[in-house]
């Protein structure tokens, strides 16, 4: 390739439609060639060598390029070291001008970093624009220009902010038509090739049912009826975009609120990085955690004897995928009535969950412990009996995945619902200050 181009990098932002950086490298007045990389730094901490989110990014990719090559271009896909493959891309192909989103996870931010220097070195460009959330960073601040540590005054700053500017579009399709043209396409790398083995696997679909928005209020805390929206995985990957979901939620406010907290828990993330592996409120890191390894591995296993507990563990471990309402039931009782270390159910969840992100992953964990951003959190305990009376009163949820729920098979409950809330709110107490 003689004459120059321009390339976008795809992350976390992987579709054609309504991508905010791709739409700036196709109006950059070059060739955009389109480049995935498997980063061998995210691979190799993975265990699972049939995990199924890298089962998703590859089917995805796979996707992806088949629209690319409809479009008479191609998507390069790479598998190993991205600052080593942009070093050797960027002599070989000419780019002059790179393109990539936001992504504010601290490896992410480190990567970039050294990707966008190195360009910059050798007299090239390097743009990256936010795409993954509606506001980021800076975006949504106090009057005095800190940031908000309380969802409420946040979610009403930045509704306001959204009435005020409405909702952006990129309207990626005018430009197409500036996609680098190859001679060939490449094959795509195999999975066997990355390590991983694939697996039967269905996947929840993109689409946006708008029955699940008009009801989500009334519906969305009923673990066993289709009442939320299964897109966390899309949102996580980008196969969707925030905006078009921000537009079409404005018909219910509690749907709304709840993409305002994917914003809320990574503007957290980007202002206070200490919340990975910390807690958010210092003083509760001065809390003795029992940390019973096999109380924890019957909860990893869903063998509590607390069903709605259970049920929701099996979910996570079969499917990948939990309830989002049993999220916070399974979470207080792991931290509240077994007093096992959040940072262990965070470690869990962000093995298992399809749907991993980090900021909400840790902002979800740290607002059951009561040690993250909320007023007056320590004393909030949620009983998963009584949960389960009202959120699953007919059973068909935790019959679904503890079916021998109520029989002599199932084991006893590991504690005592009673003993063990009174004994976590004495030692909160301790250093709640």
């Amino acid at each position: 390739m003689s004459k120059n181009v321009a390339a976008f990098w795809f992350r976390r932002d992987l579709r054609l439609e309504d991508n905010a950086g791709l739409f700036h490298a196709l109006k950059s007045g070059l060739p955009v060639i389109t480049v995935f990389i498997f980063d061998e730094n995210i691979l190799l901490k993975l265990g699972d060598k049939t995990d199924k989110r890298v089962q998703f990014i590859h089917k995805t990719i796979a996707e992806l390029k088949q629209e690319l090559n409809a479009l008479g271009s191609d998507l390069l896909v790479f598998h190993g070291d991205p600052f080593t493959v942009w070093q050797k891309l960027a002599t070989e192909q000419n780019i002059t001008k790179l393109y990539f989103n936001h992504d504010f996870e601290p490896y992410a931010k480190q990567r970039d970093r050294a990707v966008y220097d190195w360009f910059k070195a050798q007299g090239k460009k390097c743009f990256n624009y936010k795409d993954h959330v509606f506001y980021e960073r800076n975006e949504v601040l106090k009057p005095d220009g800190t940031p908000y540590t309380v969802f409420t005054p946040f979610s009403k700053k930045w509704k306001a902010r959204l009435a005020d500017e409405g909702i952006p579009e990129y309207n990626t399709k005018e430009h197409f038509h500036n996609f680098f043209k190859p001679e060939n396409t490449t094959s795509l790398i195999r999975l066997e090739e990355l390590g991983f083995e694939g697996s039967e696997v269905k996947f929840p679909l993109k689409e946006l049912n708008e029955e699940v928005v008009e009801h989500y209020g009334d519906r969305r805390d009923f673990p066993a009826i289709n009442g939320t929206s299964r897109l966390s995985l899309h949102l996580r990957f980008g196969t969707v975009s925030i905006r078009q979901l921000v537009r079409k939620a404005q018909a219910n406010e509690k749907f709304l609120n709840e993409l305002i907290w994917r914003d809320f828990y990574a503007m957290i993330l980007h202002h206070f990085p200490h919340v990975v592996g910390n807690t958010f409120k210092p003083q509760y890191d001065r809390i003795e955690w029992i940390n019973n390894p096999d109380q924890f591995e019957k909860w990893c296993n869903g063998q509590t004897g607390i069903p709605i507990v259970d049920a929701g563990m099996r979910e996570l471990n079969e499917t990948g995928f939990m309830h989002n309402r049993v999220r916070m039931i399974v979470a207080s009782f792991l931290v509240k009535n077994l007093f096992i270390d959040w940072r262990w159910g965070e470690a869990y969840f962000a093995e298992k969950l399809l749907d991993f992100d980090l900021a909400s992953n840790n902002g979800g964990w740290q607002w059951a412990a009561g040690s993250g951003c909320d007023a007056a959190p320590y004393f909030r305990i949620f009983n998963p009996i009584s949960q389960a009376q009202k959120f699953d009163p007919q059973f068909k949820y935790i019959k679904k995945w503890v079916p021998e729920v109520n029989t002599a098979a199932y084991p006893k409950p590991i504690v005592d619902l009673k003993e063990s809330r009174e004994r976590a709110l004495e030692r909160y107490a301790v250093v709640k200050g």
